[in-house]
């Protein structure tokens, strides 16, 4: 009982955020600089982990953010509400991710001490999950570190990231729990160790 009753808090408080941030869309179309501060502040985190985890370099994600917002202020206009604004969001992040990787035509291996600002600048998340996500992000491979960001970082469902990443939602569950698998079997040998 006491499950259903989170879960249904969990997703009641989601629906209250991406209707907040539907407001902010709404209101930068009419150019307000203030909807669009108060958009970028709350969701640039989750973006750039997730440029982050594409790029893997941090000058190409900084790069991407950058772009992202431009696009996001300029397509403000055209934005039709169907209750997932971050999922929109980080579509137009993943869009310029490939357009980076294309015409850069490389990736670079993400220093461990990215992820660890990256993680320590969060606010939404727990001091312990920093340090979990932090070991986790060492030990997966590209797409599951793409799963985990965006679902950890930017608090985004299963199914969403599975549409943004073309991928069903099986697989997204799939890899998510492998990533939590490998995890758990990492934290199990370092707790025999001391």
């Amino acid at each position: 009982m006491l499950f259903i009753c989170l879960t249904s808090a969990n997703e009641y408080s989601e629906t209250i955020e991406s209707r907040q941030l539907e407001i902010y869309i709404a209101q930068i179309a009419q150019n307000d600089s203030a909807a669009f501060e108060q958009l970028y502040q709350k969701t640039s985190p989750g973006i750039y982990s997730y440029a982050l985890s594409i790029l893997k370099n941090p000058h190409d994600a900084e790069d991407v953010l950058h772009d992202c917002y431009i696009s996001i202020h300029s397509a403000a206009v055209n934005y039709r509400s169907e209750g997932k604004p971050m999922a929109w969001m980080v579509t137009i992040a993943r869009n310029h991710c490939l357009q980076k990787l294309r015409s850069r035509r490389k990736t670079a291996e993400l220093p461990e001490e990215e992820w660890e600002n990256l993680l320590s600048d969060s606010n939404s998340i727990a001091s312990e999950d920093k340090l979990v996500l932090a070991a986790c992000m060492k030990l997966l491979t590209d797409e599951e570190r793409q799963i985990v960001a965006l679902h950890a970082v930017s608090g985004m469902k299963h199914r969403e990231i599975a549409e943004i990443m073309s991928l069903p939602l099986p697989t997204v569950l799939s890899k998510y729990h492998r990533a939590l698998k490998k995890l758990k079997n990492i934290l199990k040998k370092g707790e025999q160790q001391v």
